[in-house]
C-alpha cells in the first residue's frame, strides 16, 4: 500500500525517534509499504517519520544506480534501530533532495565513510561500513530519525534563500508527483 509522504513542517519530522522491538505491530507489512511508497515517489530512501511514524526505521534501495557504482548492486535493505557508530573520511559535498521537501535540492557536505549497526527485518544484527553514495543515503535517512532535515545542513545564507519555498511547503502549497500529507499542526 502506498502511504502519503509527510511534508516539511510536520512536527513528526523534528522528533528524535525511539527504538522499537520485535513485537512492533505489522512490522513486515510496514516495511513493504515503505518500499512501495519509496518506489512510487522514485526515491532511494525513506524513513518512518516521512510516513508519519515516530519510530527508528528506514528503508533504502539504490540498486538502480549499480551501473554507476558497483557497491550499490545489493544496496536494498531495511534498517531497524540503526546507530551510526563512526563517521570518518574526507568531507564530500553533493546535491541532495528529500521526498518530504519536494522541489528543493541543495548541496550537503557529509563525511565520506560511516560504520552503522542495525537490525534487519528478520532481526539479524549487522555491523557494516559504507562509503560514497551508500554512506550519503544512509546518513540522509538516519538524520530523519534524529529530527534533522537535509536543509538544516545548508548555510545560513542558503536557508534565507529557501525560506519562502519552505514556508509554502509547510502550508501544503507544493506540487509532487506522489501522494503527500500536508503538515499537521
Amino acid at each position: 500500500m502506498i502511504l502519503p509522504i509527510t511534508l516539511y513542517g510536520d512536527p513528526v519530522l523534528r522528533k528524535v525517534t525511539p527504538e522499537i522491538d520485535k513485537d512492533y505491530p505489522e512490522l513486515q507489512s510496514l516495511i513493504g509499504n515503505m518500499f512501495e511508497t519509496m518506489y512510487n515517489a522514485e526515491g532511494v530512501g525513506l524513513a518512518a517519520p516521512q510516513v508519519g511514524l515516530n519510530i527508528r526505521l528506514f528503508v533504502v534501495d539504490a540498486t538502480i544506480l549499480a551501473d554507476e557504482d558497483p557497491q550499490l548492486k545489493d544496496f536494498k535493505k531495511a534498517l531497524i534501530n540503526p546507530q551510526i557508530v563512526e563517521r570518518t573520511g574526507e568531507l564530500e559535498s553533493m546535491e541532495e533532495g528529500c521526498l518530504s521537501v519536494p522541489g528543493i535540492r541543495e548541496d550537503v557536505t557529509r563525511p565520506g565513510h560511516i560504520r552503522i549497526q542495525y537490525y534487519d527485518e528478520e532481526w539479524n544484527f549487522h555491523d557494516e561500513t559504507y562509503d560514497g553514495f551508500a554512506a550519503r543515503v544512509i546518513q540522509h535517512e538516519y538524520d530523519h530519525l534524529d529530527g534533522v532535515m537535509f536543509v538544516d545542513h545548508c548555510s545560513p545564507l542558503r536557508k534565507r534563500f529557501l525560506k519562502a519555498k519552505l514556508a509554502n511547503i509547510t502550508k501544503g502549497k507544493v506540487k509532487a508527483s506522489y501522494q503527500v500529507r500536508p503538515p499537521r499542526r
